[in-house]
Parts: C-alpha cells; sequence; structure tokens
C-alpha cells in the first residue's frame, strides 16, 4: 500500500530523482546474485529496520547518513546502493551523498516495498 506523500515533499524527491542514478528491487537481486562488491545501505527509521530488511544491508538511517558515511565508506568511488520504503527517502539521501562527492551511489526505486511484494528474501530483526 503506498503512502499518500505531501505535495511539498514530493517536489524535493522529484528535483532530487533528477540528479540520481536509480535501480530496481530486480536489478539489485542480480546484483547480489552475482556476488557484485556494494555496500548495502538502508536508509529507514532503525526501528523498520529491526522489523525486517534486505540481507547484508546495514542501517544507516537518513538522519544521521552524512554524518556517518565516511566510517562506513571512506572511498568516494564505492558502490553504494541506498534504499527506504519505496525509494524517496533514498532518492533524497543518495543526492546528499553524491554533493558530498561520492561518484557511485544508485538509489533502488520502489524500495522494501517492491523487494516484499516479490518475494526476495528478507532478514528479520
Amino acid at each position: 500500500m503506498a503512502h499518500q506523500h505531501p505535495p511539498r515533499f514530493l517536489k524535493i524527491v522529484d528535483d532530487a530523482k533528477t540528479r540520481v542514478r536509480e535501480t530496481n528491487v530486480d536489478e539489485v537481486k542480480t546484483m547480489m546474485e552475482r556476488g557484485q562488491k556494494f555496500v548495502l545501505l538502508d536508509v529507514r527509521e532503525e526501528s523498520e529496520y529491526a522489523k525486517d530488511h534486505l540481507p547484508g544491508a546495514i542501517h544507516l538511517g537518513k538522519g544521521v547518513i552524512e554524518r556517518d558515511i565516511e566510517a562506513r565508506a571512506p572511498a568516494l568511488d564505492t558502490e553504494l546502493v541506498l534504499y527506504c520504503g519505496g525509494g524517496f527517502r533514498s532518492a533524497l539521501a543518495a543526492d546528499n551523498l553524491q554533493k558530498m562527492g561520492y561518484t557511485n551511489v544508485i538509489s533502488m526505486d520502489g524500495g522494501i516495498r517492491d523487494w516484499r511484494e516479490k518475494g526476495y528474501p528478507l532478514t528479520k530483526g
């Protein structure tokens, strides 16, 4: 069930999406199956991550990602794949990481909701 987001929020998300690279859940799953090296970042709230998350995902919430990313990914060319509930918060976070100089940032459109709908594996807790 998609959330009804307010128009000003959607406006900044749409603006961010003009600058960020996006992928979808099928491509991320394929990247995982191929053993491709990338850092998978869950930018949702801690309580959302605690419920369930994509296998191998690191929690780095949207509220702290800019402050804490350099400890997790010091190299600016690290491949970073970000996801959230539906792809809006991850687009905003990806845009900010690019402003910080990260050059290989991807937002997963559809987020964990699309992942769940497809029945892909999740890690509980």
